[in-house]
Protein backbone atom coordinates (compact mmCIF):
# COMPACT_ATOMS: atom_id res chain seq x y z
CA UNK A 1 0.00 0.00 0.00
CA UNK A 2 1.35 3.42 -0.99
CA UNK A 3 1.80 6.38 1.32
CA UNK A 4 0.64 9.98 1.18
CA UNK A 5 3.06 12.89 1.34
CA UNK A 6 1.68 13.69 4.78
CA UNK A 7 2.65 10.27 6.14
CA UNK A 8 6.10 10.36 4.55
CA UNK A 9 6.94 13.78 5.95
CA UNK A 10 5.32 13.03 9.31
CA UNK A 11 7.25 9.78 9.77
CA UNK A 12 10.57 11.36 8.81
CA UNK A 13 10.12 14.09 11.42
CA UNK A 14 8.72 11.94 14.24
CA UNK A 15 10.85 12.07 17.38
CA UNK A 16 8.59 9.80 19.44
CA UNK A 17 5.00 8.90 20.16
CA UNK A 18 3.71 10.53 23.34
CA UNK A 19 1.51 8.79 25.95
CA UNK A 20 -1.27 11.24 25.02
CA UNK A 21 -1.44 9.73 21.52
CA UNK A 22 0.20 12.81 20.07
CA UNK A 23 3.38 12.79 18.03
CA UNK A 24 6.45 14.76 19.02
CA UNK A 25 7.38 16.20 15.65
CA UNK A 26 10.65 17.89 14.76
CA UNK A 27 10.11 21.22 12.96
CA UNK A 28 12.38 21.85 9.98
CA UNK A 29 11.69 25.60 9.72
CA UNK A 30 10.31 28.01 12.31
CA UNK A 31 9.12 31.36 10.98
CA UNK A 32 8.69 34.13 13.57
CA UNK A 33 6.95 37.51 13.47
CA UNK A 34 6.25 40.30 15.92
CA UNK A 35 2.73 39.51 17.14
CA UNK A 36 2.82 35.99 18.61
CA UNK A 37 6.44 35.87 19.79
CA UNK A 38 7.01 38.40 22.65
CA UNK A 39 5.59 36.25 25.47
CA UNK A 40 7.36 33.17 24.08
CA UNK A 41 10.74 34.93 24.20
CA UNK A 42 9.96 36.22 27.70
CA UNK A 43 9.50 32.63 28.88
CA UNK A 44 12.81 31.59 27.33
CA UNK A 45 14.57 34.49 29.00
CA UNK A 46 12.96 33.79 32.41
CA UNK A 47 14.12 30.16 32.29
CA UNK A 48 17.57 30.86 30.92
CA UNK A 49 16.83 28.89 27.74
CA UNK A 50 18.46 29.44 24.36
CA UNK A 51 17.24 28.86 20.80
CA UNK A 52 19.28 25.77 19.83
CA UNK A 53 18.40 25.61 16.12
CA UNK A 54 19.21 29.09 14.85
CA UNK A 55 19.76 27.76 11.32
CA UNK A 56 16.10 26.67 11.29
CA UNK A 57 14.66 29.94 12.65
CA UNK A 58 13.88 33.10 10.67
CA UNK A 59 12.04 36.28 11.68
CA UNK A 60 10.33 39.18 9.92
CA UNK A 61 7.80 41.96 10.66
CA UNK A 62 4.48 42.21 8.87
CA UNK A 63 1.25 42.42 10.90
CA UNK A 64 1.66 45.76 12.66
CA UNK A 65 3.82 47.48 10.04
CA UNK A 66 2.32 50.73 8.68
CA UNK A 67 2.20 50.66 4.89
CA UNK A 68 2.06 54.43 4.39
CA UNK A 69 4.20 56.15 7.04
CA UNK A 70 6.92 53.74 8.13
CA UNK A 71 9.03 56.18 10.15
CA UNK A 72 10.12 55.06 13.63
CA UNK A 73 8.91 55.25 16.29
CA UNK A 74 5.47 54.21 15.07
CA UNK A 75 2.58 56.43 16.08
CA UNK A 76 0.82 53.37 17.51
CA UNK A 77 2.55 52.78 20.85
CA UNK A 78 1.56 49.08 21.00
CA UNK A 79 2.90 48.49 17.47
CA UNK A 80 6.16 50.21 18.36
CA UNK A 81 6.48 48.07 21.49
CA UNK A 82 5.97 44.88 19.46
CA UNK A 83 8.51 46.00 16.88
CA UNK A 84 11.10 46.96 19.48
CA UNK A 85 10.48 43.69 21.36
CA UNK A 86 11.15 41.56 18.27
CA UNK A 87 14.26 43.55 17.41
CA UNK A 88 15.58 43.03 20.94
CA UNK A 89 14.70 39.34 20.96
CA UNK A 90 16.30 38.44 17.63
CA UNK A 91 19.42 40.35 18.70
CA UNK A 92 19.62 38.68 22.11
CA UNK A 93 18.99 35.17 20.81
CA UNK A 94 20.94 35.48 17.54
CA UNK A 95 18.03 34.82 15.17
CA UNK A 96 18.16 35.69 11.47
CA UNK A 97 15.92 38.70 10.87
CA UNK A 98 14.70 40.90 8.04
CA UNK A 99 13.73 44.26 9.50
CA UNK A 100 11.69 47.13 8.22
CA UNK A 101 14.45 48.62 6.07
CA UNK A 102 15.55 45.30 4.54
CA UNK A 103 14.67 44.80 0.86
CA UNK A 104 13.62 41.24 1.80
CA UNK A 105 11.02 42.42 4.36
CA UNK A 106 7.45 41.36 3.80
CA UNK A 107 4.60 39.13 4.89
CA UNK A 108 6.04 35.99 6.46
CA UNK A 109 4.14 33.63 4.12
CA UNK A 110 5.31 35.58 1.09
CA UNK A 111 9.00 35.91 1.91
CA UNK A 112 9.46 32.31 3.11
CA UNK A 113 8.88 30.93 -0.39
CA UNK A 114 10.43 33.98 -2.06
CA UNK A 115 13.75 33.48 -0.26
CA UNK A 116 13.80 29.71 -0.79
CA UNK A 117 13.45 29.02 2.94
CA UNK A 118 10.31 27.02 2.17
CA UNK A 119 11.20 23.69 0.56
CA UNK A 120 9.43 20.38 -0.14
CA UNK A 121 9.48 17.62 2.46
CA UNK A 122 9.77 20.04 5.37
CA UNK A 123 7.76 20.51 8.51
CA UNK A 124 7.15 24.25 8.98
CA UNK A 125 5.63 26.15 11.89
CA UNK A 126 4.76 29.80 12.44
CA UNK A 127 2.66 31.68 14.96
CA UNK A 128 0.11 32.52 12.28
CA UNK A 129 -2.89 30.51 11.13
CA UNK A 130 -2.12 30.91 7.42
CA UNK A 131 1.13 28.95 7.64
CA UNK A 132 -0.68 26.35 5.55
CA UNK A 133 0.41 28.51 2.58
CA UNK A 134 3.78 26.78 2.57
CA UNK A 135 2.12 23.43 1.86
CA UNK A 136 2.03 24.51 -1.79
CA UNK A 137 5.63 23.28 -1.92
CA UNK A 138 4.87 19.81 -0.61
CA UNK A 139 5.70 20.69 2.98
CA UNK A 140 3.59 20.04 6.06
CA UNK A 141 3.04 23.50 7.54
CA UNK A 142 1.23 24.36 10.77
CA UNK A 143 -0.07 27.57 12.26
CA UNK A 144 0.62 27.60 16.00
CA UNK A 145 -0.16 29.67 19.11
CA UNK A 146 2.19 31.57 21.40
CA UNK A 147 2.77 28.65 23.81
CA UNK A 148 3.75 26.46 20.86
CA UNK A 149 6.01 29.23 19.51
CA UNK A 150 7.78 28.95 22.88
CA UNK A 151 8.05 25.16 22.51
CA UNK A 152 9.54 25.34 19.02
CA UNK A 153 11.99 28.10 19.97
CA UNK A 154 13.20 26.06 22.95
CA UNK A 155 13.15 22.53 21.52
CA UNK A 156 12.40 22.71 17.75
CA UNK A 157 9.55 20.26 18.41
CA UNK A 158 5.77 20.27 18.60
CA UNK A 159 3.29 17.83 20.12
CA UNK A 160 0.63 17.26 17.46
CA UNK A 161 -2.43 15.10 16.90
CA UNK A 162 -2.26 12.70 13.92
CA UNK A 163 -4.28 13.76 10.90
CA UNK A 164 -6.46 12.09 8.32
CA UNK A 165 -6.00 13.02 4.66
CA UNK A 166 -8.67 14.20 2.25
CA UNK A 167 -7.65 14.44 -1.39
CA UNK A 168 -9.44 17.23 -3.25
CA UNK A 169 -9.09 16.82 -7.01
CA UNK A 170 -9.77 19.85 -9.19
CA UNK A 171 -10.27 18.56 -12.70
CA UNK A 172 -10.70 20.22 -16.07
CA UNK A 173 -10.01 23.80 -17.11
CA UNK A 174 -10.92 27.02 -15.34
CA UNK A 175 -12.93 29.49 -17.41
CA UNK A 176 -11.67 32.98 -18.18
CA UNK A 177 -12.04 35.23 -15.14
CA UNK A 178 -11.96 32.32 -12.68
CA UNK A 179 -8.86 32.10 -10.52
CA UNK A 180 -7.23 30.05 -7.76
CA UNK A 181 -9.01 32.23 -5.18
CA UNK A 182 -12.34 31.15 -6.65
CA UNK A 183 -11.26 27.50 -6.46
CA UNK A 184 -10.50 27.61 -2.74
CA UNK A 185 -13.61 29.66 -1.93
CA UNK A 186 -15.70 27.09 -3.82
CA UNK A 187 -14.05 24.24 -1.88
CA UNK A 188 -14.79 25.94 1.45
CA UNK A 189 -18.34 26.70 0.34
CA UNK A 190 -18.90 23.05 -0.52
CA UNK A 191 -17.17 21.37 2.45
CA UNK A 192 -17.83 24.02 5.11
CA UNK A 193 -15.63 26.05 7.42
CA UNK A 194 -15.33 23.06 9.77
CA UNK A 195 -15.36 20.37 7.09
CA UNK A 196 -11.63 19.87 7.36
CA UNK A 197 -11.46 19.41 11.13
CA UNK A 198 -8.93 16.66 11.83
CA UNK A 199 -7.78 16.55 8.20
CA UNK A 200 -4.91 17.53 6.01
CA UNK A 201 -6.12 18.58 2.55
CA UNK A 202 -4.14 17.29 -0.42
CA UNK A 203 -4.95 19.38 -3.52
CA UNK A 204 -4.57 17.44 -6.75
CA UNK A 205 -6.07 16.98 -10.20
CA UNK A 206 -4.98 18.26 -13.59
CA UNK A 207 -6.20 21.82 -12.89
CA UNK A 208 -3.89 22.03 -9.85
CA UNK A 209 -1.04 20.37 -11.75
CA UNK A 210 -1.16 23.23 -14.28
CA UNK A 211 -1.20 25.96 -11.64
CA UNK A 212 1.78 28.19 -10.91
CA UNK A 213 3.30 28.19 -7.43
CA UNK A 214 1.56 31.51 -6.73
CA UNK A 215 -1.80 29.91 -7.48
CA UNK A 216 -1.03 26.84 -5.38
CA UNK A 217 -0.04 29.10 -2.48
CA UNK A 218 -3.39 30.91 -2.72
CA UNK A 219 -5.26 27.62 -2.42
CA UNK A 220 -3.14 26.23 0.42
CA UNK A 221 -3.27 29.57 2.26
CA UNK A 222 -7.00 29.24 2.93
CA UNK A 223 -6.98 25.57 3.95
CA UNK A 224 -7.32 26.73 7.53
CA UNK A 225 -10.52 28.61 6.60
CA UNK A 226 -12.02 25.25 5.71
CA UNK A 227 -11.02 23.76 9.07
CA UNK A 228 -8.07 21.75 7.75
CA UNK A 229 -4.92 21.70 9.90
CA UNK A 230 -2.70 21.75 6.82
CA UNK A 231 -3.08 21.81 3.06
CA UNK A 232 -0.52 20.75 0.50
CA UNK A 233 0.24 20.09 -3.16
CA UNK A 234 2.63 17.33 -4.20
CA UNK A 235 6.02 18.66 -5.38
CA UNK A 236 6.73 18.46 -9.11
CA UNK A 237 8.83 20.20 -11.77
CA UNK A 238 6.89 23.44 -11.21
CA UNK A 239 7.92 23.35 -7.55
CA UNK A 240 11.54 22.55 -8.32
CA UNK A 241 11.85 25.31 -10.93
CA UNK A 242 10.43 27.87 -8.50
CA UNK A 243 12.91 27.04 -5.73
CA UNK A 244 15.99 26.78 -7.98
CA UNK A 245 18.42 29.66 -7.55
CA UNK A 246 16.70 31.34 -4.59
CA UNK A 247 18.93 32.67 -1.79
CA UNK A 248 18.34 29.81 0.66
CA UNK A 249 17.86 27.05 -1.92
CA UNK A 250 20.36 24.17 -1.96
CA UNK A 251 23.58 25.15 -3.77
CA UNK A 252 23.90 24.21 -7.46
CA UNK A 253 26.12 21.20 -6.80
CA UNK A 254 23.50 19.70 -4.47
CA UNK A 255 20.30 20.98 -6.04
CA UNK A 256 19.51 18.19 -8.51
CA UNK A 257 20.01 15.52 -5.84
CA UNK A 258 17.67 17.41 -3.50
CA UNK A 259 15.13 17.95 -6.28
CA UNK A 260 14.96 14.21 -6.93
CA UNK A 261 14.36 13.57 -3.23
CA UNK A 262 11.69 16.30 -3.09
CA UNK A 263 9.73 14.71 -5.92
CA UNK A 264 10.03 11.29 -4.29
CA UNK A 265 8.10 12.68 -1.32
CA UNK A 266 4.95 13.09 -3.43
CA UNK A 267 2.05 10.81 -2.56
CA UNK A 268 2.35 7.40 -4.16
CA UNK A 269 -0.03 6.61 -7.02
CA UNK A 270 -1.53 3.83 -4.91
CA UNK A 271 -1.82 5.90 -1.73
CA UNK A 272 -5.06 5.42 0.19
CA UNK A 273 -7.01 8.45 1.40
CA UNK A 274 -9.53 8.82 4.20
CA UNK A 275 -11.80 10.80 1.90
CA UNK A 276 -11.85 12.07 -1.68
CA UNK A 277 -13.67 15.00 -3.28
CA UNK A 278 -13.77 16.15 -6.90
CA UNK A 279 -14.33 19.74 -8.01
CA UNK A 280 -15.01 20.30 -11.71
CA UNK A 281 -13.14 23.45 -12.76
CA UNK A 282 -15.49 24.21 -15.65
CA UNK A 283 -18.43 24.53 -13.23
CA UNK A 284 -16.78 27.34 -11.26
CA UNK A 285 -17.54 31.04 -11.61
CA UNK A 286 -16.07 34.09 -9.86
CA UNK A 287 -16.93 33.74 -6.15
CA UNK A 288 -17.86 36.48 -3.66
CA UNK A 289 -18.53 36.03 0.05
CA UNK A 290 -21.83 37.46 1.29
CA UNK A 291 -21.54 36.65 4.99
CA UNK A 292 -19.22 36.63 7.99
CA UNK A 293 -17.11 33.55 7.33
CA UNK A 294 -15.35 32.37 4.14
CA UNK A 295 -17.85 29.54 3.63
CA UNK A 296 -20.72 31.98 3.19
CA UNK A 297 -20.20 32.69 -0.49
CA UNK A 298 -21.91 32.50 -3.87
CA UNK A 299 -21.03 32.77 -7.52
CA UNK A 300 -21.13 36.41 -8.61
CA UNK A 301 -24.18 35.69 -10.78
CA UNK A 302 -26.03 33.81 -8.01
CA UNK A 303 -28.20 35.14 -5.17
CA UNK A 304 -27.72 35.09 -1.41
CA UNK A 305 -29.63 32.27 0.31
CA UNK A 306 -32.94 32.33 2.12
CA UNK A 307 -32.22 31.31 5.74
CA UNK A 308 -35.16 28.90 5.68
CA UNK A 309 -33.44 26.87 2.95
CA UNK A 310 -30.20 26.41 4.90
CA UNK A 311 -29.05 24.05 7.65
CA UNK A 312 -28.45 26.91 10.10
CA UNK A 313 -31.18 29.55 9.60
CA UNK A 314 -30.17 31.56 12.68
CA UNK A 315 -26.53 31.96 11.58
CA UNK A 316 -27.58 32.92 8.06
CA UNK A 317 -30.14 35.43 9.34
CA UNK A 318 -27.50 36.96 11.60
CA UNK A 319 -24.97 37.19 8.78
CA UNK A 320 -27.46 38.76 6.36
CA UNK A 321 -28.46 41.30 8.98
CA UNK A 322 -24.87 42.24 9.71
CA UNK A 323 -24.07 42.59 6.02
CA UNK A 324 -27.24 44.56 5.27
CA UNK A 325 -28.51 41.99 2.76
CA UNK A 326 -31.90 40.41 2.14
CA UNK A 327 -32.65 36.81 1.15
CA UNK A 328 -32.51 36.29 -2.60
CA UNK A 329 -30.55 39.48 -3.22
CA UNK A 330 -27.89 39.61 -5.93
CA UNK A 331 -24.44 40.81 -4.89
CA UNK A 332 -23.86 42.37 -8.28
CA UNK A 333 -24.45 46.08 -7.93
CA UNK A 334 -23.68 46.14 -4.19
CA UNK A 335 -21.81 49.40 -3.52
CA UNK A 336 -18.24 49.12 -2.20
CA UNK A 337 -16.37 51.86 -0.33
CA UNK A 338 -12.90 50.32 -0.21
CA UNK A 339 -11.01 48.01 -2.57
CA UNK A 340 -8.04 46.18 -1.04
CA UNK A 341 -5.54 44.17 -3.08
CA UNK A 342 -3.03 42.48 -0.76
CA UNK A 343 -2.58 39.95 2.10
CA UNK A 344 -0.67 36.66 2.28
CA UNK A 345 -3.38 35.16 0.06
CA UNK A 346 -3.13 37.44 -2.95
CA UNK A 347 -0.28 39.99 -2.92
CA UNK A 348 2.24 38.29 -5.17
CA UNK A 349 3.49 39.69 -8.46
CA UNK A 350 1.13 37.56 -10.56
CA UNK A 351 -1.83 38.83 -8.51
CA UNK A 352 -0.77 42.44 -9.10
CA UNK A 353 -0.28 41.81 -12.81
CA UNK A 354 -3.78 40.42 -13.19
CA UNK A 355 -5.38 43.26 -11.23
CA UNK A 356 -3.39 45.83 -13.23
CA UNK A 357 -4.67 44.24 -16.43
CA UNK A 358 -8.21 45.02 -15.28
CA UNK A 359 -7.61 48.62 -14.19
CA UNK A 360 -5.28 49.70 -17.01
CA UNK A 361 -6.96 52.55 -18.90
CA UNK A 362 -9.72 52.76 -16.29
CA UNK A 363 -10.11 54.70 -13.03
CA UNK A 364 -11.26 53.91 -9.53
CA UNK A 365 -14.83 55.10 -8.92
CA UNK A 366 -14.93 58.53 -7.19
CA UNK A 367 -16.36 57.19 -3.92
CA UNK A 368 -13.94 54.22 -3.64
CA UNK A 369 -10.64 54.17 -1.75
CA UNK A 370 -8.33 51.73 -3.52
CA UNK A 371 -5.23 50.23 -1.86
CA UNK A 372 -2.60 48.00 -3.42
CA UNK A 373 -0.19 46.50 -0.88
CA UNK A 374 2.57 44.21 -2.22
CA UNK A 375 3.40 41.17 -0.13
CA UNK A 376 7.09 42.03 0.10
CA UNK A 377 9.51 44.83 -0.64
CA UNK A 378 10.99 42.61 -3.36
CA UNK A 379 7.59 42.30 -5.03
CA UNK A 380 7.05 46.05 -4.68
CA UNK A 381 10.32 46.77 -6.50
CA UNK A 382 9.58 44.24 -9.24
CA UNK A 383 6.09 45.75 -9.74
CA UNK A 384 7.57 49.23 -9.89
CA UNK A 385 10.21 48.10 -12.41
CA UNK A 386 7.46 46.56 -14.58
CA UNK A 387 5.37 49.73 -14.45
CA UNK A 388 2.54 48.07 -12.53
CA UNK A 389 2.75 50.61 -9.72
CA UNK A 390 2.27 53.39 -12.27
CA UNK A 391 -0.78 51.62 -13.70
CA UNK A 392 -2.35 51.49 -10.26
CA UNK A 393 -1.48 55.09 -9.40
CA UNK A 394 -2.84 56.39 -12.69
CA UNK A 395 -6.04 54.47 -12.03
CA UNK A 396 -6.42 56.18 -8.64
CA UNK A 397 -5.15 53.44 -6.31
CA UNK A 398 -2.83 54.15 -3.40
CA UNK A 399 0.45 52.24 -3.81
CA UNK A 400 1.70 51.19 -0.37
CA UNK A 401 4.71 49.55 1.29
CA UNK A 402 4.82 45.83 2.08
CA UNK A 403 2.83 44.42 5.01
CA UNK A 404 -0.36 42.69 6.08
CA UNK A 405 -2.26 46.00 5.83
CA UNK A 406 -6.05 45.85 5.69
CA UNK A 407 -6.25 42.08 6.00
CA UNK A 408 -6.58 42.61 9.75
CA UNK A 409 -7.03 45.55 12.10
CA UNK A 410 -3.53 45.58 13.64
CA UNK A 411 -2.08 48.56 11.74
CA UNK A 412 -3.37 51.94 10.54
CA UNK A 413 -5.09 50.46 7.43
CA UNK A 414 -8.63 49.91 8.75
CA UNK A 415 -12.23 50.21 7.68
CA UNK A 416 -14.30 53.00 9.19
CA UNK A 417 -17.88 52.65 10.37
CA UNK A 418 -19.92 50.27 8.24
CA UNK A 419 -17.84 50.61 5.08
CA UNK A 420 -17.99 47.75 2.59
CA UNK A 421 -14.62 46.43 1.42
CA UNK A 422 -13.96 44.34 -1.68
CA UNK A 423 -10.93 42.41 -0.41
CA UNK A 424 -8.46 39.88 -1.81
CA UNK A 425 -7.65 38.73 1.75
CA UNK A 426 -8.70 35.53 3.52
CA UNK A 427 -11.14 36.38 6.32
CA UNK A 428 -14.43 38.24 6.43
CA UNK A 429 -15.16 37.89 10.15
CA UNK A 430 -17.00 40.67 11.97
CA UNK A 431 -14.51 43.41 12.80
CA UNK A 432 -11.66 41.64 10.99
CA UNK A 433 -10.63 44.76 9.05
CA UNK A 434 -10.58 47.09 12.03
CA UNK A 435 -14.14 48.38 12.33
CA UNK A 436 -16.65 46.46 14.49
CA UNK A 437 -19.32 47.22 11.88
CA UNK A 438 -17.16 47.05 8.75
CA UNK A 439 -18.22 44.58 6.07
CA UNK A 440 -15.84 42.46 4.01
CA UNK A 441 -16.50 40.78 0.66
CA UNK A 442 -13.76 38.27 -0.20
CA UNK A 443 -12.94 37.79 -3.88
CA UNK A 444 -10.01 37.41 -6.29
CA UNK A 445 -7.66 40.36 -6.94
CA UNK A 446 -9.14 40.72 -10.43
CA UNK A 447 -12.64 40.90 -8.96
CA UNK A 448 -11.45 43.52 -6.45
CA UNK A 449 -10.02 45.55 -9.32
CA UNK A 450 -13.32 45.28 -11.19
CA UNK A 451 -15.26 46.39 -8.10
CA UNK A 452 -12.92 49.34 -7.62
CA UNK A 453 -13.47 50.76 -11.10
CA UNK A 454 -17.21 50.01 -11.14
CA UNK A 455 -17.78 51.25 -7.58
CA UNK A 456 -19.80 48.13 -6.91
CA UNK A 457 -19.54 44.35 -7.07
CA UNK A 458 -19.31 43.42 -10.71
CA UNK A 459 -18.47 40.34 -12.76
CA UNK A 460 -14.83 40.68 -13.84
CA UNK A 461 -15.59 38.60 -16.91
CA UNK A 462 -17.42 41.61 -18.34
CA UNK A 463 -14.18 43.64 -18.20
CA UNK A 464 -11.86 41.03 -19.69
Amino acid sequence: MGETLLKKVWDLHTVRQLPTGQTQLFIGLHLVHEVTSPQAFDTLRANGWTVPFLDRTFATVDHIVPTLERKRPFLDVMAEDMMASLERNVRDFGIRFVGLDDIRQGIVHVIGPELGLTQPGMTIACGDSHTSTHGAFGSVAFGIGTSQVRDVLASQCLALEPLKVRRIRVTGTLSKGVYAKDVILAIIQRLGVQGGNGYAYEYAGDAVDRMSMDERMTICNMSIEGGARVGYVNPDDTTVNYVRGRPYAPPPDQFDRMAAWWKSMASDVNAVYDDEVEIKAADLTPIVTWGVNPGQSIGVDDRVPDPASTSDPKAVTDALGYMGLTPGQSLEGMKVDVAFIGSCTNSRLSDLREAARIVKGRHVAPHVKGLVVPGSSTIAKAAEDEGLADVFREAGFEWRGAGCSMCLGMNPDKLEGNQVCASSSNRNFKGRQGSPTGRTLLMSPAMVAAAAVAGEVTDVRELL
